[in-house]
C-alpha cells in the first residue's frame, strides 16, 4: 500500500479532530439552537445599531433644528456601524470553530 503524503495525513488528522469535536454539538441537538442563537443576534446587532444611530441624529437635529439632516445622516452611520458589527461576529465565529 502507498504511504500518504505528510500534508494528506496532517489534513486527515485535523478534519478527524474537527468531527470529534462537532459530535457532542450535535447529538445533543444543540445544532439548531447554536444556528437560531447567531440569527437573533445578527438582526438585533443590526437593528440596534440603525436605532442609536437614527436617535442620535433625530436629537441633534432637536437641539440645532436642522430637520432631517442629522436624522439621515447618523441613520446610515448606524447602519454601517450594525454592518461592521457582524462581520466582526461572523469574523468570532470563523475563529471559534
Amino acid at each position: 500500500m502507498k504511504k500518504l503524503p505528510d500534508d494528506l495525513e496532517r489534513l486527515d488528522r485535523e478534519i478527524a479532530s474537527l468531527k470529534q469535536k462537532e459530535m457532542p454539538v450535535y447529538r445533543k441537538g444543540k445544532a439548531f439552537g447554536h444556528a437560531s442563537n447567531l440569527g437573533l443576534r445578527i438582526g438585533a446587532e443590526l437593528l440596534s445599531a440603525v436605532i442609536v444611530g437614527s436617535a442620535i441624529g433625530y436629537v441633534i437635529d432637536e437641539v440645532f433644528a436642522t430637520k432631517p439632516w442629522f436624522l439621515v445622516v447618523f441613520l446610515f452611520f448606524g447602519g454601517a456601524a450594525g454592518f461592521v458589527n457582524v462581520y466582526r461576529l461572523s469574523k468570532k465565529e470563523d475563529l471559534n470553530e
